[in-house]
């Protein structure tokens, strides 16, 4: 077996030094070799070396000991592990101070990843998984909302075993391999002791128990498939990405434990007209020149059917009116987007001699000479 290091050597401190001393000398060197923040590959045998340095010296009694009679008189009397959890609390608060994690209590935290090896659990019952269900709605839907039915495959609690996986008439058994704790453990010989290192037991895989008659439905799963029918209300006011939470109608959970959520995922297809621009609703809507020059009243779609719409004299190409309230209802709040249109001048392409001549006259008492072939066929 290897030689120990002296305790007082590992934490640079002298034999005669004060308690508060040991506890800073400890800080520094917990701050500096701590495995969430050394990633060296011996910065954590470092660690657990200076902690158990600092569990010795800062207990009086087990310094006393260790004065005395050296690392004999400590290692007879305490196991590795017993010398860790002693001073679990205290060391556990001198990392929380730096901002590392701690176990809230004896024994917890770090000092439990250094003699469990990362030992199972007793697997109880477990929440089920989550869903998501994608549906694409029109636009007009994503405005005014609705309710849909939908159908869908989960997995739900088996109604023949209730759950249980047993055959009926039957239950499951208490593991003789790890007498119902879902967990074993070994006790190993190291140089640096006696470690006790606990694992998920490989007869029931953590369950705790075995079950000799399955369920013939489910197999001893205690889950089994159906298709599940549920109707879901649409609020106004959703977009592409918004996502609905269903409480309850996801997943069966495993050994009675609750079930997942349901997520349903909306995708609004897009409009023939319409755009969005967050609750505003876009459109362009074109009228003759005429209609620019003298001014009208036209009619526009809206998401609530037509509605009329005032151009005023000498409106110009790409002005924009705004229809208040037309747009979509806030999801998260109260009010309504606008609509918002914008005008497009169309020019004529194609002129009668008349329409031509007209123009010319119009062109010329506004003071303008064409000269060649302009925009709309004048010579």
């Amino acid at each position: 077996m290897a030689t120990k290091r002296d305790y007082y050597e590992i934490l640079g401190v002298d034999k005669k030094a004060s308690a508060d001393e040991i506890k800073s000398a400890y800080r520094k060197l917990a701050m500096q070799y701590h495995p969430d923040r050394n990633k060296a590959p011996d910065a954590e045998e470092k660690f657990k070396e200076m902690s158990e340095a600092y569990a010795v010296l800062e207990d009086q009694t087990k310094r006393q000991q260790y004065d005395q009679f050296g690392h004999a008189g400590i290692d007879q009397r305490y196991s590795q592990e017993d010398i860790f959890r002693g001073a679990a609390p205290d060391i556990e608060d001198i990392l929380k101070g730096f901002g590392f994690g701690g176990g809230g209590g004896r024994g917890g935290g770090i000092f439990d990843s250094f003699f469990s090896g990362g030992g199972g659990r007793r697997e109880g019952p477990g929440r089920g998984s989550d869903m998501l269900y994608e549906l694409a709605i029109e636009f007009e839907e994503a405005a005014s909302g609705k309710k849909v039915n939908l159908e869908y495959p989960r997995n739900e609690t088996c109604d023949v075993c209730k759950g249980s996986g047993a055959k009926p008439g039957t239950s499951p058994k208490t593991c003789t391999t790890c007498r119902g704790t879902g967990q074993v453990s070994r006790a190993q010989n190291t140089p640096f002791g006696r470690f006790m290192t606990t694992s998920t037991c490989g007869t029931c895989r953590g369950a705790g128990n075995v079950i000799d008659s399955p369920c013939t439905t489910c197999h001893g799963s205690g889950i089994v498939q159906k298709k599940r029918k549920l109707e879901v209300k649409i609020p106004p006011g959703v977009d592409s990405g918004s996502r609905l939470r269903v409480s309850g109608e996801g997943e069966a959970g495993q050994k009675g434990g609750p079930p997942g959520d349901l997520y349903v995922e909306l995708y609004v297809k897009p409009h023939k007209i319409f755009t969005r621009h967050e609750n505003d609703v876009v459109m362009e809507a074109s009228i003759s020149f005429a209609q620019a020059a003298l001014g009208d009243e036209i009619h526009v779609p809206t998401l609530d059917g037509k509605a009329s719409m005032k151009i005023p004299a000498g409106t110009q190409n790409g002005h924009v009116f705004r229809l208040r309230g037309k747009g979509f209802p806030s999801l998260h709040g109260s009010g309504k987007g606008d609509e918002l249109v914008k005008v497009k001048v169309e020019v004529p392409t194609k002129l009668n001699e008349k329409q031509k001549q007209l123009l010319k006259e119009f062109a010329e008492i506004s003071g303008e000479k064409i000269k060649s072939k302009g925009f709309f066929g004048i010579m």
